[in-house]
């Protein structure tokens, strides 16, 4: 705030009721003190003065202390007016409290060495200890005034600090629901799609064959896994509806699959490419080695899922290869499908099954590769590859 500031109602308020109290106090003929060279009306001049510099307590706390201790000096003069030396403490206590951080430290230990110099220097001319009185109502006047407002002062920034840092916490708190959210919507889709997207490719590919070909007993066979899929993909979205409710009950089917469920895996990808001229093996080399953490198995099971679901897709005829071992504390995946020309219905991709299994492989701390290799045969392949920290001490590292 500027000097030209528009005082505030407060200020006003201060003002006015110590110009009319001091002049009630002269009107009574009530003084500080008496045989002072300027009698009469005279007293009135400093306590005019320093109302007006009430005006300037927040605006301009430090000219107002300034002014308001040359009229209080000028005070001492007339008869005086206890109206001008309490204004006066309150031009003291406002500018430490709405002054500078400078002037909020200076302004104290000044008026403590002033309360200090005048009890020693008026003791020391009066001989007396009468005159320790007029350090005491020093120290009321000046001190007292400037320790209350560094009080007051400090408790505010206080109070602001924490309520900043309130602002901070909650804003942090929503940062991280949203983050929370953000992850959990993440996690939501790759489920969905790696449960459902097997089931609809084979549903998309079978259901092309029985609408292009007529053929009685193929059209059965294709609605016959059509059917199964149908079933089997039901099945998948209850479990992950049980979890999103969360029900955990007991005749609940199990939310989170393992890699025990490969064999079952393989044999549904056996039945959805027979037609396409696909051959699936399963090379397990994980006997003997102990249970994996829950968060491996589910992520290996979902990118074996989203690998079947991609040679189903696109794979040309021949062996789709699925690999597992396990050594130095790393679980390898890798799954291989032949490339190249393939004759008959092709399920749409988007592309969104690869970023789904790098997504789930990053967030355990492993690696993935997937991309073309050729085959000790020279034939073309299409490999995925991933490895995945195997032991609890490496995935919380």
């Amino acid at each position: 705030m500027t000097p030209f500031s528009r005082p505030h109602r407060d200020d006003v308020l201060i003002a006015v009721a110590g110009l009319l109290g001091g002049l009630l106090l002269w009107a009574l003929g009530l003084h500080t003190q008496g045989g002072r060279p300027l009698g009469g009306a005279w007293v009135l001049l400093p306590l005019a003065g320093t109302a007006g510099l009430e005006l300037l307590r927040r605006t301009a706390p430090r000219a107002a202390l300034t002014l308001g201790t040359c009229l209080v000096v000028l005070d001492q003069f007339t008869l005086g007016s206890l109206a001008t030396v309490v204004m006066f403490t309150d031009l003291v206590y406002a500018a430490v409290l709405y002054g500078t951080p400078a002037s909020a430290r200076r302004i104290p230990v000044t008026t403590g060495l002033i309360t200090v110099g005048a009890t020693i220097g008026f003791y020391a001319w009066f001989q007396k200890p009468e005159a320790l009185l007029i350090g005491v109502v020093t120290a009321l006047v000046s001190f007292a005034p400037a320790t209350t407002g560094a009080l007051v002062r400090n408790h505010r920034e206080e109070a602001e600090s924490a309520r900043l840092r309130a602002e901070q916490t909650a804003l942090l708190a929503e940062m991280d629901r949203g983050q929370a959210v953000v992850a959990e919507r993440a996690r939501m889709a790759r489920e969905l799609h790696d449960m459902v997207a097997n089931h609809l490719s084979a549903i998309a590919i079978h259901s092309t064959a029985a609408l292009s070909l007529d053929d009685a007993a193929t059209t059965r066979q294709a609605l016959t896994v059509i059917r199964e899929n149908s079933v089997d993909g039901l099945a998948e979205m209850r479990r992950l509806i049980g979890l999103l409710r969360d029900t955990g009950g007991p005749d609940e089917p199990a939310v989170a699959p393992t890699l025990a469920g490969l064999d079952a895996l393989l044999a549904q990808a056996r039945t959805n490419g027979a037609d396409s001229g696909l051959v699936f093996t399963l090379d397990d080399g994980r006997a003997g080695r102990g249970s994996l953490p829950a968060p491996v198995e589910l992520a290996a099971y979902r990118i074996v899922q989203e690998s079947l679901t991609n040679a189903l897709k696109h794979a040309a005829p021949g062996t789709v290869e699925v690999v597992l071992t396990r050594a130095d504390g790393l679980l390898t995946v890798r799954v291989t499908s032949p490339r190249g020309d393939r004759t008959g219905p092709r399920a749409p991709g988007s592309g969104a099954g690869l970023i789904g299994m790098r997504e789930r492989t990053e967030l355990l701390g492993g690696t993935f590769a997937a991309g073309p290799v050729t085959g000790a045969d020279g034939a073309e392949l299409w490999r995925v590859g991933v490895q995945l920290p195997c032991e609890e001490r490496m995935l919380s590292t």
